[in-house]
């Protein structure tokens, strides 16, 4: 798997309570386009170009625990397969984002570089296995 990139806003918004990892509900989205983690410009789910999600099974990802210990939040999440139901546009990155709160609405969190292009025909399967995603706060 590609390695997770978190995004700089994912630190402010952790400071401000916008998440809450072990009662929000965390989605994937789909894009072609390289997204700039550390840039301001790509904070919240508006900011980044999705692909259409005809054709595929949910986007919704399982949190298994969240936590700190030393000073370094982990946050688990199950394995996701996507499954294709007929032909799936083209994409390349990854990006988690969480689909629960309004203000800001769907802010971004971590981004995965597949290094090329994906794409799923009818039956076709892809599977994002996020192992633990370690978010450092130092």
């Amino acid at each position: 798997m590609a390695t997770a990139v978190k995004f700089e806003q994912l630190v402010e918004d952790m400071a401000h309570q916008v998440h809450k990892f072990d009662t929000h509900q965390l989605t994937i989205a789909l894009t072609t386009n390289a997204n700039v983690p550390s840039a301001s410009a790509d904070a919240v789910l508006g900011d980044i170009t999705e692909i259409a999600y005809t054709n595929l099974s949910t986007r919704d990802v399982t949190t298994t625990s969240s936590g700190q210990a030393s000073g370094t939040y982990t946050l688990v999440l199950t394995t996701l397969v996507l499954t294709a139901s007929g032909a799936v546009a083209t994409f390349r990155h990854v990006v988690l984002y969480n689909n629960s709160p309004t203000s800001p609405a769907d802010p971004l969190i971590t981004m995965w570089d597949y290094g090329s292009d994906v794409t799923l025909v009818d039956a076709e399967t892809f599977t994002i296995n996020f192992g633990a995603s370690t978010i450092s706060l130092v």
